[in-house]
């Protein structure tokens, strides 16, 4: 993997892992524009470590809330903190179980599928158009809505269904702010993405020479500040309820991947 890609790459996940526009589904498009023979089949290693930077963007951005869920967890008291902590625990479990059970299935879907990028853009798209038009709510995270939106992030999976956008989705439709939404949404991810990478470290799975060191840092810086500004930038978004903007987004770049495939047949 190149310095150039590396870094663009890097960026692709910074941007798009917060924005509500799926980064699986454009790392996806990223290697089918650049072509297999100049990005891998993914490197472990350049893969952990960004996602592992746009987590650290996230702990950055969520300092206080990323304490009060600690706290929270080993204070065992019936708290706010406590249940807080709780609800993010619960939002884990379906994610976790797909990821264990599924593993294989899921990484058949990581191989230039730009088809299925596609199809899944154009339900992203419809997704937020839905949640952008519901009326605002004022309630918070309980644990049963955190269970379910636990399963729209097992289902944002699939390359194409935006993370964010599916989580974020899902809570404004069950009638929890739009602040509250958004920060749940990106919180819930941080222990998915370190347990990921403590699970690889353990497993052996990662190592220096399956990547150019080089590139590796370049793609983390890139992944780090890009994602720390994104993340910023999608709280105030989600706010403003300009989800409008990025359903648009979604549907011409679906519409555009599944064209390309088909002109390519």
């Amino acid at each position: 993997m190149g310095k150039l890609e590396a870094i663009v790459l890097g960026i692709i996940q910074g941007l798009t892992e917060f924005l509500p526009v799926s980064s699986s589904g454009h790392l996806e498009l990223a290697k089918a524009i650049f072509g297999d023979t100049s990005v891998p089949e993914e490197s472990l290693l350049f893969t952990v470590v960004v996602h592992f930077a746009t987590a650290l963007a996230t702990i950055l951005v969520f300092r206080k809330e990323v304490g009060i869920i600690f706290k929270g967890l080993f204070q065992f008291k019936k708290n706010d903190e406590f249940r807080f902590s709780l609800n993010i625990v619960i939002s884990m479990i379906p994610a976790a179980l797909v990821g264990v059970f599924l593993d294989e299935q899921i990484e058949a879907l990581f191989g230039g599928q730009v088809l299925l990028v596609g199809a899944m853009l154009l339900i992203t798209g419809v997704l937020l158009l839905f949640a952008n038009n519901t009326k605002a709510g004022d309630g918070y995270v309980t644990s049963g809505k955190g269970l379910m939106i636990g399963i729209a992030q097992a289902i944002a999976i699939l390359p194409g269904i935006s993370r964010s956008g599916a989580t974020i989705s899902t809570a404004l439709l069950l009638g929890v702010s739009r602040e509250r939404a958004a920060r749940f949404s990106f919180l819930m991810v941080v222990p998915l993405i370190v347990g990921k990478m403590a699970k690889d470290i353990m497993d052996g799975g990662l190592s220096m020479e399956e990547g150019i060191p080089v590139p590796i840092f370049l793609g983390f810086g890139a992944a780090f500040v890009t994602g720390w500004w994104a993340c910023n930038w999608m709280i105030d978004i989600v706010k403003r309820a300009n989800l409008n903007y990025f359903a648009l987004y979604c549907f011409v770049i679906g519409i555009l991947a599944i064209i390309s495939r088909f002109i390519a047949f």
